[in-house]
């Protein structure tokens, strides 16, 4: 029997910030629960003289690589079971295009398919299940999201921010786009996609502004959402009036499922409850 390894003493001192800023990423998903694409592209910016960009990435196939708009060839990254790695200008736009599998994901982390909802599940660690990317919490930026899927199977396309366009495909397909203006880091980055009921509410903020207030919850549990949206009313205005924080989205959504794998997420203007917690 091997003898327990003690784990490495992680230092404060031994810190060093990613090497690149992160100044948007824009995501494009094409949901299928067999396979799903994801595209990503990120505008990067080298923090100093490092060229090398390493991005985190777990169980995902690797469909390309475009750097400038110039697709690379194997022989101008490094790819393994961790991560993908390539050398960058000082300014550039690197867009990666994945391919993942949600109906297999048994692990519940990044992106799956359960009860026939899309969800994603991103904290600690499960963004880079879904794309290549700096998963580390000191990472923040601004995210822009769409989403395309076949509308009669999820006519409620989520993320976080505000959703700025939905338009409706000639495939029978349709898509949302929705805008973060405010940067976060990837792990609070949400997508529910499915059949849902919506209940809505409003909440007036102290500097007057109107925020929409949708609760998501599986048909038939639409009666059962009142004292949740009373309570987020609640804390809303607590937030206002103990920290002076006034919520900074035109929209709080709630997605509350049965099968949700954690108890709640606080993913930024969307959290995702476990119904029993919730309802």
């Amino acid at each position: 029997m091997s003898e327990q390894q003690t784990p490495a003493t992680i230092f404060r001192k031994d810190y060093t910030p990613f090497s690149h800023h992160l100044e948007s990423v824009a995501l494009h998903f094409e949901l299928e629960g067999s396979r799903t694409t994801v595209r990503s592209t990120l505008k990067l910016r080298a923090r100093g003289e490092e060229r090398t960009l390493r991005l985190d990435g777990s169980e995902l196939e690797l469909v390309s690589v475009e750097l400038d708009g110039r697709r690379l060839t194997e022989s101008e990254y490094q790819l393994d079971d961790e991560s993908l790695s390539l050398q960058t200008p000082e300014q550039c736009e690197l867009t990666i295009t994945t391919a993942v599998e949600p109906a297999a994901n048994t692990a519940l982390e990044g992106l799956y398919l359960s009860s026939g909802n899309f969800c994603t599940q991103c904290e600690a660690e499960g963004f880079r299940r879904i794309t290549f990317y700096p998963d580390r919490p000191d990472v923040l930026s601004v995210f822009t999201t769409t989403i395309v899927a076949e509308k009669e199977k999820y006519p409620q396309l989520l993320a976080n921010g505000n959703r700025t366009e939905v338009g409706d495909l000639d495939d029978g397909r349709h898509y949302a786009v929705w805008h973060d203006p405010f940067p976060k880091p990837c792990y609070l980055f949400a997508l529910v996609a499915g059949d849902l009921a919506c209940v809505r509410d409003s909440f007036t903020t102290v500097s007057g502004r109107e925020v929409a207030i949708e609760f998501y919850v599986q048909h038939g549990n639409e009666n059962k959402c009142d004292h949740a949206v009373a309570s987020l009313k609640r804390a809303m205005k607590w937030d206002e009036e103990k920290y002076g924080r006034e919520y900074d989205l035109d929209l709080y959504m709630v997605v509350a499922v049965d099968d949700f794998n954690m108890g709640a997420m606080e993913n930024k203007g969307l959290n995702v409850f476990n119904s029993k917690f919730v309802l």
